[in-house]
């Protein structure tokens, strides 16, 4: 037995932390003292590293001092959010008991444990980010996954049963904390990801599960959300709520309902299009230059989380989308009267969260009330809209006047951060605490008439009455003065020039303030917390309110981004097929410091496929990737930036657009671009928007140039998905000929002297050359080298001609090689199949199989 565990060898005190140490083993446990949280042992070095706190030591464990470390227990909230943001978790250690009674260690218990995806303190949360706990279950091929969202009470729960579509949906969530159990098999998934916690087995037992959420939700089944069928989610979702429960020992009012998601419900984005459309992170990780930088001037950060929730989930409900897209046109004409009250409102689902689970600070209340205070303003802005949309919102915010009168009432105008030291209850709230509050409060002035009495009784002119914290109330003389103190004056303290007496009448006095005090701010914290109670039937409407007022933010920003920028209404058609007139990238164009040059799309069912030739950076990424936005944006119900779209059905969107090693899962470039194009001809549909660029280039040309061809005959004979296919292969700008369907489009560039001007224009039919070593002079590569280059090409280029001249058969494609029979091939044209016996048929099959 360790030193550790013998707890024998340790102090009354270190037994109490050992042994709740034991029952939080993998988590770093805050061990209340005073006014510090201490850890000790590996706690404490871990946490010195962690958070760069002095490691000190405390007594000593059989001749070996402890290791001690600690941090302030007023500035807690820094410490855990470094903590939080480092994936880790934190169990918080109080002491429940009271030391004056306490015989040996006061007690202490863990009141609840911190961790990445449970926090709803806004000290640890980022605001304009959704911070999401999930847990994931696998049975054989088929994947459960739950989602829940602390801060908002959202708790989602998703099946599927393909590896890659499992990968795409923790792409769009992003958890901070994800459970899995403990013989997960598709390791691979999740190992790269932070915030992973292993959980037992029996965590994600299904009767539980069903168990636990009926109770949860006051149910006697789930057949009402429609999810009593998801096996596999519900088990997942049951190890999520029992992890919360043991994480907050608290209820949870919040959470209310689950819900099922459905891929047919949204137009599916997997992990590489949403990496490749740096919709709300660039290809290097940040936040700048994405379609959410551009896109989100919202007013509230729920409305913020909201709107990335909308991008990375765009919706096919063609009803819901029109529905959007009429109370952004009517928006346009209030945005002025909207946008000040939108501001005010705040980040009420995150201030109902803390409600909930009861930890609201004194400024939440406030936060609640100063909104709940303008929401007859927004009630009677929104009625004079006529569309159904905006009047159901309307519906939904309600109006709380109640709540906004118990506030008003309840809460002074700025109050402190923290319940501890009182000052929170307005006067005139409740008569006791102001009889209270003035008693303590008139001190002041009796204090003030007692030293004028006895000053005057005594002809004392040194005569002070004073406080101290420590010794109370006193009279205080001058020693010169001291023999001038009467009988009744009892010592109370000796000073170097002066001495303190106190009188009966003052120790009365000091008993009646000093008991008012402590009794004002006891009772002042019994009406905070009976706030809590009187709020909590309103929970649900509440909730359903902030919902609607963030949907009003996320539709007012797209209404004001649509007048910015110059965005217009698309039409979603239910023809197959996509018009896009003078198209722009929502990015690009606001990064330039030149005009954006426009370019229009046409894809129909006769029109399904355009390969895209023309120089590198000549325009052809940031023509697919724009095709791809706008798409993206009318299935959010947001206007685009384009002067016309008319958008039929799109069930997916893919794009296949440059790659780059996957070190980590040990893939070369090739590998990973292959991996993307497997699941593209596997996944897409004729509904499909599909975006490849550059197929087969991380390989041979023969390889990569048959690879390519094979792809794009498939995509438009055999799925016949709407197809952008970019490439450099010339070759491949013979499909056209071949194949129903296909079109060439091109970008041109003109060439001069080494320097090339790109047109960024698209026009029909295919490019003239590549201009590569044009590209690369502008790049910086030395003149003799690309004067060798030139003359490599044209030699090329002529034995390209000869080999094609030499073909027999003048239709076949050019890119196919001359070469030497093979042995097999010399062999086969030897037999004659008419003339071989049975045996001899056998005996040349099995050579024919030792020559290859």
């Amino acid at each position: 037995m360790t030193n550790k565990n013998n707890l024998a060898n340790h102090t009354p005190m270190m037994q109490q932390y050992l042994k709740l140490k034991a029952e939080n083993p993998d988590i770093l446990l805050f061990y209340r003292m005073g006014d510090f949280y201490e850890m000790f042992y590996d706690d404490a070095k871990r946490a010195s590293q962690l958070l760069d706190i002095s490691l000190t030591k405390r007594g000593s464990s059989n001749g070996e001092p402890i290791p001690m470390a600690g941090v302030p227990y007023h500035a807690v909230e820094s410490y855990l959010a470094k903590l939080i943001s480092l994936g880790e978790s934190v169990a918080i250690c109080e002491q429940i008991g009271d030391p004056a009674t306490s015989k040996g260690p006061v007690e202490r218990k863990v009141v609840r444990i911190v961790t990445p995806g449970t926090v709803s303190d806004e000290l640890l949360l980022e605001d304009r980010k959704d911070n999401l706990l999930a847990s994931i279950w696998q049975h054989k091929k088929h994947y459960g996954y739950a989602t829940l969202d602390m801060s908002s009470g959202r708790f989602y729960v998703f099946e599927c049963d393909s590896f890659e579509a499992m990968q795409a949906e923790l792409q769009r969530t992003s958890p901070v904390e994800l459970l899995y159990p403990e013989d997960f098999e598709s390791m691979p998934l999740i190992e790269h990801r932070h915030g992973l916690r292993r959980r037992p087995q029996w965590d994600f037992d299904l009767e539980t599960a069903k168990q636990q959420l009926n109770l949860q939700f006051g149910t006697n089944d789930l057949v009402g959300f429609g999810v009593e069928a998801c096996q596999y989610a519900l088990c997942a979702a049951g190890c999520l709520l029992q992890y919360v429960k043991d994480t907050q020992r608290t209820a949870l009012p919040h959470i209310r309902s689950i819900i099922k998601q459905s891929a047919y419900d949204f137009v599916v984005l997997d992990a590489a299009t949403r990496h490749n459309l740096e919709i709300t992170e660039n290809l290097s990780g940040s936040t700048s230059n994405t379609v959410a930088e551009v896109l989100d001037k919202t007013q509230t950060p729920m409305g913020s989380r909201m709107l990335k929730r909308w991008l990375h989930s765009p919706i096919r409900h063609i009803e819901t989308l029109q529905n959007r897209q009429d109370a952004i046109a009517e928006l346009q004409q209030h945005i002025d009267d909207a946008l000040p009250l939108l501001k005010q409102m705040g980040d009420l689902e995150r201030v109902l969260a803390r409600l909930a689970l009861h930890t609201a600070r004194p400024r939440d209340f406030a936060r609640l009330r100063d909104a709940y205070n303008l929401l007859p303003q927004l009630h009677f802005l929104l009625g004079q809209f006529s569309s159904p949309y905006l009047q159901t919102l309307r519906t939904k915010i309600n109006q709380f006047d109640h709540i906004a009168t118990l506030l008003n009432s309840a809460i002074v105008e700025t109050p402190p951060a923290i319940i501890r030291d009182g000052g929170v209850i307005a006067t005139g709230y409740n008569s006791e605490l102001d009889e209270l509050r003035n008693l303590a409060d008139g001190a002041t002035n009796y204090l003030e008439q007692l030293e004028i009495r006895e000053r005057e009784t005594l002809g004392i002119d040194t005569l002070k009455v004073g406080f101290n914290a420590v010794h109370g109330y006193y009279i205080q003389i001058s020693r010169g003065q001291s023999h001038l103190a009467p009988i009744h004056y009892t010592r109370r303290q000796t000073l170097k020039n002066v001495e303190r007496y106190i009188i009966p009448e003052l120790k009365e006095y000091e008993d009646k303030v000093l008991t008012s005090k402590g009794r004002a701010l006891a009772l002042e914290k019994q009406l905070y917390e009976q706030l809590f109670d009187q709020l909590m039937p309103d929970l649900a409407d509440m909730q359903t309110s902030a919902e609607a007022i963030a949907e009003l933010d996320v539709l007012t920003n797209l209404a004001e981004r649509a007048l910015t920028l110059n965005y217009q209404r698309p039409t979603l058609s239910t023809q197959a097929g996509i018009k896009i007139q003078d198209g722009r990238h929502v990015v690009i164009e606001q990064v330039l410091q030149t005009p954006f040059i426009r370019n229009s799309l046409h894809l129909s069912p006769a029109r399904r496929m355009l390969i895209i030739t023309g120089p590198n950076m000549g325009g052809k990424s940031t023509y697919m990737r724009q095709a791809a936005l706008i798409v993206l944006l009318a299935y959010i119900g947001s206007f685009v930036p384009a002067s016309k779209a008319v958008i039929g059905p799109i069930d997916r969107i893919f794009t296949r657009i440059g790659a780059s090693d996957d070190l980590a899962s040990g893939r070369s470039t090739f590998m990973v671009e292959m991996t993307e194009t497997a699941n593209i001809m596997h996944n897409a549909t004729a509904q499909s928007l599909v975006l490849m660029d550059e197929i087969g280039r991380g390989t041979s040309t023969y390889d990569g140039l048959s690879l390519a061809w094979a792809c794009a005959e498939n995509l438009a004979n055999e799925i016949k998905s709407m197809t952008l296919f970019a490439t450099h292969y010339f070759e491949l700008t013979q499909l056209p000929e071949h194949m129903q369907g296909v079109y060439n489009i091109h970008f041109d560039a003109i060439e001069h002297d080494n320097t090339v001007a790109f047109i960024h224009e698209v026009s029909e039919g295919a490019a003239s050359k590549s201009f590569g070593i044009a590209v690369a002079g502008l790049a910086g590569v030395p003149r003799p080298i690309l004067k060798r280059a030139k003359q490599k090409l044209k030699e090329l280029e002529v034995i390209s001609k000869q080999s094609a001249n030499s073909h027999v058969d003048k239709s076949q494609l050019s890119f196919i090689d001359d070469r030497e029979p093979s042995e097999v091939e010399e062999a086969l044209k030897q037999i004659d199949p008419d003339a071989l016996t049975p045996k001899q048929a056998l005996e040349m099959l099995y050579q024919l199989k030792k020559l290859l």
